[in-house]
């Protein structure tokens, strides 16, 4: 799941996966950026269920793996839709691909969190910055330039995350990024006590899972995206009131994850995608993606401003 963020900056995926056509013409190809787990449940559940279908559409769904490009994969019409991050997107526009649109937007919070030892007795991830502790990261990512300039300077010693819980596990003094719905669960399986801090509630938080498409194919199909957004609305519809059918599905796709975690991993991410706050599931709004925008200019992530009318299709 810190997978979803890896090809903002990780874009060495292979060249032969790039260049393979997206298929036949009646065949919708959608890439995953990451393995079958249960934040991509509603894709397959919406496969499952039979809403691609039942839109006159045919979906294959091709999973992904660290680093990969599926924003390029997108934009060189090498598939049809992409799960993507929102900061991938506004980074994309900034550099001038701006044929790039969000259709659907899972997380409405984001899962990045940091997770701690409980005997640590951190109350906020600016107490684990400012402490004599160790932070593992990706530093290079936007959530962690944004960190460091909310809680300038850095007193916690950092050093790249380079997966798994191993040096977590082995030393109380390592805090580490996480997603809340994956690498807590290990720790906790571990029998280790901790603490989990979301981003989020340190102002940083871009849609993540986010459904993408091209504004070509929305002003050439756009019955066929309408269909894509209705199957997929559908499919986690379906997912969250009801995961089990589902996570069967994707762990025969994905035997390295047990049917506990699954059955976990859909319980502890259910909040972060029906909130309080939202009217329907996929939801996006002309504020939060200014906002992540103007965040990104002010890190200088990117370079010039966007337009956030730009970067979404509002049904």
């Amino acid at each position: 799941m810190r997978r979803l963020l890896f090809c903002l900056f990780g874009m060495a995926w292979s060249t032969q996966l790039l260049a393979q056509p997206a298929g036949p013409s009646d065949l919708l190809i959608l890439a995953l950026n990451w393995k079958p787990e249960p934040q991509f449940g509603g894709f397959y559940a919406a496969q499952l269920g039979g809403y691609y279908q039942d839109n006159a559409l045919d979906v294959k769904i091709i999973e992904g793996g660290s680093g990969m490009p599926t924003i390029q994969m997108l934009a060189a019409g090498k598939v049809d839709y992409a799960i993507v991050s929102a900061d991938e997107i506004v980074i994309a526009h900034a550099r001038g691909a701006t044929n790039i649109v969000a259709l659907f937007a899972t997380f409405q919070i984001s899962p990045q969190a940091i997770m701690t030892h409980a005997e640590r007795n951190f109350k906020s991830i600016k107490e684990i910055l400012h402490s004599d502790g160790v932070l593992l990261w990706q530093g290079g990512l936007p959530y962690s330039q944004y960190l460091k300039k909310e809680y300038a300077p850095i007193k916690a010693f950092t050093a790249p995350y380079l997966g798994g819980i191993g040096s977590f596990q082995n030393d109380t003094k390592v805090s580490q990024q996480c997603f809340i719905s994956s690498e807590p669960l290990t720790a906790l399986a571990a029998g280790l006590k901790i603490k989990t801090f979301l981003v989020a509630n340190s102002g940083y938080n871009p849609y993540t899972t986010v459904l993408a498409t091209t504004r070509d194919r929305w002003e050439q199909s756009p019955s066929e995206v309408k269909g894509m957004m209705a199957a997929v609305r559908s499919g986690w519809t379906d997912y969250l009131e009801n995961p089990s059918d589902t996570n069967n599905a994707m762990q025969a796709l994905n035997k390295a994850m047990s049917a506990q975690t699954f059955a976990q991993s859909a319980q502890a991410q259910q909040g972060l995608i029906r909130t309080k706050t939202t009217t329907h599931v996929g939801e996006m709004t002309l504020k939060r993606w200014k906002t992540l925008g103007d965040q990104l200019l002010d890190l200088k992530i990117i370079q010039k401003p966007v337009s956030a009318t730009d970067l979404f299709i509002d049904l």
